[in-house]
């Protein structure tokens, strides 16, 4: 059964078209890769799963119903989180409190960081708080300034934010950007385990080695239109995806 629908989108900026009636179904439970050279539109297809972008004409529907028209915090609240190309985190606060402020928003449907000293001593927050930071392994951090940690641990640090609020669909823009190999496999490994809890998944993703660890099913975007979808072994022969992605290289 499909989680997410996307029928007949369209974005255009400055007549520019930068995705063109883009079909899409993600099967609910699943690891969906959306991949694509520089340029292609993925990022600009999150935007509009999201709120942050509204496409001209399509629609997108997630769990049945429509997401166009609504604010990102409502799309957050029907239980759609996104993990940023950039980590989106509060650098001046420690972890914990990182991790508390979605874990508060979820619950209360909005969250102002005018309010945060009069919350941010609520013990069943802090505690739902910890153990998700204990289930990504930054328990020990906890108490640490965000900001001072290493990318791929602000990678971590956002991934719990978006899982303590218990999405039934998790979108990532470039996962593993700018991270070693060795923490690239472990976000493989923990990505993983997510998807093994049943939680669906969209990933953007450059790193082929990423992408075929963890896809069910990949989706090419090339200027702004999807040319192929299939599964990951039948992607990596397509003579169309390679001269389009890699200039007809194989994956």
């Amino acid at each position: 059964m499909s989680i997410l629908t996307v029928r007949n989108v369209n974005k255009n900026f400055g007549g520019l078209a930068a995705l063109s009636e883009v079909n899409l179904e993600v099967e609910e439970g699943s690891v969906h890769a959306i991949i694509g050279p520089n340029g292609a539109g993925k990022s600009t297809l999150l935007n509009c799963f999201v709120g942050r972008l509204d496409p001209d004409t399509g629609t997108v529907d997630f769990d049945g119903v429509s997401l166009l028209g609504l604010k990102p915090h409502q799309i957050n609240q029907a239980g759609v989180s996104r993990v940023f190309q950039t980590p989106e985190i509060f650098g001046d606060l420690t972890l914990v409190e990182n991790v508390m402020i979605p874990a508060f928003a979820k619950r209360d449907g909005a969250f102002k960081l005018s309010a945060w000293p009069a919350v941010r001593g609520e013990a069943d927050i802090y505690q739902k708080a910890m153990d998700t930071l204990s289930d990504l392994g930054l328990a020990k951090y906890a108490q640490v300034t965000a900001g001072q940690l290493s990318r791929g641990d602000k990678r971590r640090l956002e991934l719990a934010m978006c899982l303590v609020q218990e999405p039934k669909l998790l979108l990532l823009d470039e996962p593993t950007a700018g991270m070693a190999r060795a923490d690239t496999n472990r976000t493989i490994d923990l990505l993983k385990t997510i998807a093994g809890r049943g939680i669906t998944m969209v990933v953007i993703e450059h790193d082929m080695h990423v992408v075929f660890s963890l896809a069910d099913k990949i989706s090419v975007l090339a200027q702004g239109t999807i040319i192929a979808e299939d599964l990951p072994e039948k992607i990596k022969g397509n003579p169309k995806v390679q001269e389009a992605y890699l200039g007809g290289a194989h994956l």
